[in-house]
This record gives C-alpha cells, structure tokens and sequence, in this order.
C-alpha cells in the first residue's frame, strides 16, 4: 500500500507540475513528506549531496551530515559571503520521513554580527593590559594559526542559521522518484512515473543564498519586477545577484536592468564575457560614470561587485543577461520617457525572458504626480500601460546605514554631503522576501522587497581602480562633507 500511496503522489505531481512548484522558486508552505522509513531514504540523500558536489562529514550511525563551506556564486572572491547545511532526517511515523535542513551562512565581515559581539566580555590575555598589546602566547599563536585566511576568512561571529525548505524539496523532488522505482524496479506504473524516475541532480548545485520567499510567484517570461532602492547599501546589489542567481537556476531566462548609462553598454557586455582578470576589471572601471561627482550609490564598490558576481553566474553557463538603460543627459519628464524606451525595447526583444530592473524608487512608481510635479510620469506607469506582467516594488529594509550624497544644505558653494549616513528602517527579520499587496498604495508600489539590515557601500573607486576589495591603501571617508572637486580628483 506504500508504494501504490506514493505512486499515486508522484504521478499527480509530474503532472501537474508539483514539483517545479515547490522544488523551483516558489517557497513552500509545507513540507516534504516520505512515504518511507528513514533508513530507506537516508541512503539517497547521501547521494544527492554526493552528486550535487557538496562534500559533507557523518557521524557513524547518524541520521546527521554537515556539508562544508561553500561560497556564493560559484566561489566569487569578492562575495564575502559563504554557506554550509545541516541535513537531519526525521522520523514522521514508523512508515514515513522527512529532512531538516538549515543552512548556516557566515560571512567575511561582521555584517551578520550581533549587537554587542563587537564587545570584549573576555579577560585580556595582553601582559602590559594595554589593548594595542602584541604580546602572544603558544596557544594564541596556535589559534592564530587555525584562523582561516583569504576567500575562507571567515570571522567565527558573524553568522545566521535558517531553515531552507526549498533545498529540502528539491532533495525531494530528485530522491522521492527514484525510491518509486527502486520499490518496484521490474516496472514501473506509467510512462509518467517512468519520466519521474529519470530527474537529474546537477552536478554542482551553485550557491545561489538564502531562498528569497515570494520571489518565485511573480517569475515568468516577459514579467517585469520593478526594483525602487535606497542606492549606496551592500544589501540591494547582493538581493539582485541571487535574485537573478535563483531564478537562472530554476530554468528561467533571466535579464537584469541597471539604471547605469547606456554608453557603458558595450563595456559592460565586455567585462561580463571576460575571465574577470586585472586587465577586463581595469577596462570596466575606465569610465567617466564611475567617477561622476555626485557618486549616488549607483557607481559603488557592491554594485562592482554584483556585476562580477553576475559574470560568475554566466562563466558557469547560467542564462543570465545585464543591460542598462539610464539617459543621464536628459532630465524630468523626457529622461522618464527615455528610461522607459530603452527598457521597452528590450523586454519585447526578449520575450522569453524574465526582466529585474533595479533603479531609484521614484522611476519605479506606477502612479503619476509627484509633490513638486503633479504631471510627472514615472518609468514603472509607462511600462504599466504598454506592457502585462509588471509589477512595482519599493524597498524595505531594518535600520542600518547607506552611503548617500545630497545637496548641502549649510549653503556652502559647490559642496555635497557625500558619505555614510543613518538609514531608518523596520526590522522584518533576517529572511530576505518580496511581498505584494491586492494594489498599489499610496506611494505608486504594488508591494516591497525586503533585504534586512542595511550597510553602506561607498564609491568603487575610492576602493582603487582594480578589482574592488584590493588592499590599495586607500583612505575612505565615513561621512562629513566632500567637495565636489575632491571626488572628481580622487
């Protein structure tokens, strides 16, 4: 009765596409249950993660593995952040099992610190009980030693640990098939059951993250999801890599729109197509936009970073695509209509794409009128009127910190307030999400993507003119005021 119970289930799921439902973007509701002992199970799960390229340790007996560290985007080093699982098999009756896997993401800052970790609570180990002591024992330098250094410095305080139902069912969706025709190897019930049985684990599973929840139902070709951001956060830049890396991997052609100049096109397609050597990262760089005196977060050092961490995706044969489509040269309304052409051409010249355009959240608005202009238009109206499948986000986000630039407002002459300033927010959580409402609110949005904590990103060129994240000795300003000028020179 087991194994015609689980038949039946697989055979409805094939059908209606149960699995691409729960094992794809979309994030479960509930969970993957086994029509089968624990121990039947356990073996395929072994292989699973065995096939998928994640090598893991198991206690002897143990219903238990831990993978280890993983980088995201395929081993970018500019990342910063890396992954691991914790898969426990549970026993649901004497007849049934389910998996538990929580994935432990751990990053190369301190940005998933806690508050207060900063602290010392400890007993200083410093002979003179001075803080800027050298002084080293045996078993300091022994753990030092064990610090791990480079792509893999990881600090041991700044880490999280989530429950990932979508990775527990696409173990689901490759093993609950193949256990059906391991029951009944002579044959199978079905040419349906006969296509489950042949599901195929990729043979390196890419780090795409934490699952963004919500993501997945808006995911269709020639859908457009309008990002309004706070430029100049570590966080948005990061939400559109895997944004683009989870959908890419489910099997979804997927484009990503910068609100970058458009004359930077070529160079951009350039840098993605490279090795991301010295020299590609150098010819990026060498453009007048990153170097514009009024560096408003679009130019920073985690908008660098996404484009390489984009690169990756492709290097790794993801159908993953970038263009920009920002007229700098223009202003008010008619930059609006040209924001929206650009845009425009390229969601019907890719019809079988799913588009995430990011820009500043006033463009992203479907409602007209703004407070100092009641007959402004906006890009997400536009793009509503001519085109099905948009929908418009506004971003939320915990307090935190961004790198903004504003007119001075002490009066001073050709100055800007450029640098790290106080960003308010609502802590929803560590989860990243998109959430949409039955309609538009006030502000023009259909709904929000949210991504945590926020921390400010400065220009990529205060960083040198290399790869972001070089040690180039550069000074970086934290907040105050910067002369135009003194951008410009930097």
């Amino acid at each position: 009765m087991r194994f015609v119970s689980m038949l039946a289930v697989a055979v409805v799921c094939l059908l209606s596409g149960c699995a691409a439902r729960q094992g794809g973007l979309e994030y479960p509701e509930r969970e993957a249950i086994y029509d089968r002992p624990l121990e039947e199970v356990w073996p395929s799960v072994q292989q699973y993660f065995t096939d998928a390229g994640l090598h893991f340790r198991q206690d002897k007996g143990s219903y238990v593995l831990v993978t280890d560290w993983r980088a995201e985007f395929g081993g970018s080093k500019v990342a910063g952040f890396w992954h691991r699982y914790m898969v426990m098999g549970k026993r649901e009756s004497p007849t049934q099992s389910k998996l538990w896997v929580i994935r432990v993401t751990r990053s190369a800052n301190k940005t998933l610190s806690r508050a207060g970790k900063e602290l010392d609570w400890g007993v200083n180990r410093a002979v003179t009980g001075r803080a800027d002591d050298d002084f080293m024992g045996m078993a300091d330098l022994e753990d030092r030693l064990e610090v791990p250094t480079g792509d893999t410095g990881i600090s041991a305080e700044s880490a999280q640990g989530q429950r990932d139902m979508v990775l527990e069912w696409k173990v689901y969706d490759a093993v609950a098939p193949k256990l059906v025709k391991k029951a009944e190897p002579a044959k199978p019930s079905g040419a349906a059951v006969a296509q489950a049985t042949g599901t195929k684990v990729p043979r390196e599973l890419t780090e795409c993250g934490l699952p963004i929840a919500g993501l997945g139902r808006h995911v269709r070709a020639g859908n457009v999801l309008l990002l309004g951001e706070l430029h100049g956060t570590q966080e948005v830049p990061r939400f559109i890599a895997q944004a683009a890396c989870q959908v890419a991997s489910a099997g979804v052609k997927v484009s990503v729109g910068l609100e970058l100049p458009v004359e930077n096109e070529g160079r951009m397609e350039t840098f993605l197509a490279s090795q991301g050597e010295e020299e590609d990262w150098l010819n990026l760089m060498d453009a007048g936009f990153w170097r514009s005196p009024y560096p408003d977060g679009r130019g920073s050092e985690a908008v660098a970073n996404m484009l390489e961490q984009l690169r990756l995706l492709r290097a790794q044969g993801l159908d993953v695509k970038v263009f920009v489509y920002d007229h700098p040269k223009l202003n008010g309304q008619a930059r609006e209509d040209a924001l929206t052409a650009t845009v425009m051409e390229r969601v019907k010249h890719d019809a079988d794409r799913f588009h995430l355009v990011v820009s500043g959240n006033v463009h992203s608005r479907r409602e007209a009128g703004l407070p100092w202009d009641e007959s402004y238009r906006p890009m997400g109206l536009l793009l509503k009127e001519k085109l099905k499948g948009v929908v418009s986000l506004d971003m939320a986000y915990d307090s935190g910190t961004a790198w903004i630039c504003a007119v001075d407002h002490s009066g001073v002459k050709d100055k800007l307030a450029c640098g790290v300033q106080d960003a308010k927010g609502k802590d929803n959580g560590a989860r990243p999400f998109v959430h949409v409402w039955g309609g538009a609110n006030a502000a023009g949005y259909d709904g929000v993507f949210y991504v945590g904590k926020v921390s400010a990103s400065a220009p990529a060129v205060m960083r040198g003119l290399g790869k972001p994240g070089a040690d180039d000795n550069s000074n970086l300003p934290t907040s105050g005021q910067s002369s135009v000028a003194a951008i410009i020179g930097h």
